[in-house]
């Protein structure tokens, strides 16, 4: 899962990709952000879905998807065809994550709506069950709280079938939680611990559970330290090296081979049917070739 926000170039995606393809990785996620969160001028942000589409036409196996898509940017009709449009780019292998949102900053910057919380996780029950309608349903009639759609054709149809898996972003609450269940083919929560993953699977059996967490990999142990003091340096931190790498390490794996997969373990424990490992540092693909010899 790579934040798409943070200087993520075309070229880098494109190397990213191929270094999932040749090392046999599952599923390339990205944010669906418009706004660095570390540096606004240096960083560019490239829309998510016209990279998922550009790279689905340049690869043959990898799976790719958004973690996760909020309601604030597009209507659910729209997502619901650029979704379905890059399906058949891809020949079937796109996923579709929806949240609520939470990045204030960029909605301001750029004039998206913001509303507050209870409003946009409304909407996420709404852009739900519409796109999971307009995949399946020849036409739809929806009026909701915050979407009309009249008498709508449900074109195009995803290549997938019965439908690209959707996927719903949250925390175990009842307002992702309960749309989820009705619509939905998984539910991801971000940045939990095992403990925590586990209380959240039981209210969400029984669709299949998936947990977003941090990752810093390497060789050895002294190789992943490595890595974390270069991701440390990237940006000026409050909290000295140690301090930031014990609390980062709280809700993310970090450490050898063995050592993540020890800790990957946990989370199976806890009932995640996978685990979405963040790589924050992008242009490091070697780590891509350690994240993909964890499937041996």
């Amino acid at each position: 899962m790579v934040e798409g926000q943070e200087g993520v170039t075309w070229q880098d995606w494109c190397a990213l990709a191929d270094a999932c393809e040749e090392h046999g990785i599952e599923t390339l996620f990205r944010s669906d952000h418009y706004i660095s969160q570390g540096d606004e001028l240096a960083n560019v942000a490239h829309d998510a879905w016209t990279t998922i589409a550009a790279l689905a036409a340049r690869t043959t196996r990898l799976r790719f998807g958004t973690l996760v898509s909020p309601v604030t940017f597009r209507t659910p009709a729209l997502l619901a065809n650029v979704a379905a449009t890059a399906d058949h780019v891809s020949g079937g292998r796109i996923e579709l994550g929806i949240g609520a949102g939470w990045m204030e900053r960029e909605h301001r910057a750029f004039g998206f709506p913001f509303p507050d919380a209870r409003t946009r996780v409304e909407m996420v029950a709404e852009q739900i069950e519409i796109v999971h309608r307009l995949w399946t349903e020849e036409r739809v009639e929806f009026r909701g709280g915050h979407y009309v759609l009249e008498d709508a054709p449900g074109l195009p149809k995803p290549l997938q079938r019965p439908h690209p898996p959707i996927l719903v972003g949250g925390t175990g609450k009842p307002g992702t939680v309960e749309p989820a269940l009705r619509f939905a083919d998984e539910y991801n929560s971000p940045f939990v611990t095992p403990e925590e993953a586990a209380a959240i699977r039981k209210k969400v059996e029984p669709l299949p559970y998936s947990v977003m967490i941090g990752c810093i990999i390497g060789e050895t142990h002294a190789d992943a330290i490595a890595r974390a003091e270069a991701l440390y340096a990237r940006r000026p931190r409050d909290a000295g090296f140690d301090d930031w790498l014990s609390a980062y390490a709280r809700r993310a794996v970090v450490g050898s081979v063995d050592a993540v997969a020890t800790q990957l373990n946990a989370y199976e424990r806890a009932g995640c049917s996978r685990v979405m490992l963040q790589h924050l540092r992008h242009t490091d693909l070697d780590s891509v070739r350690l994240i993909a010899s964890l499937r041996s």
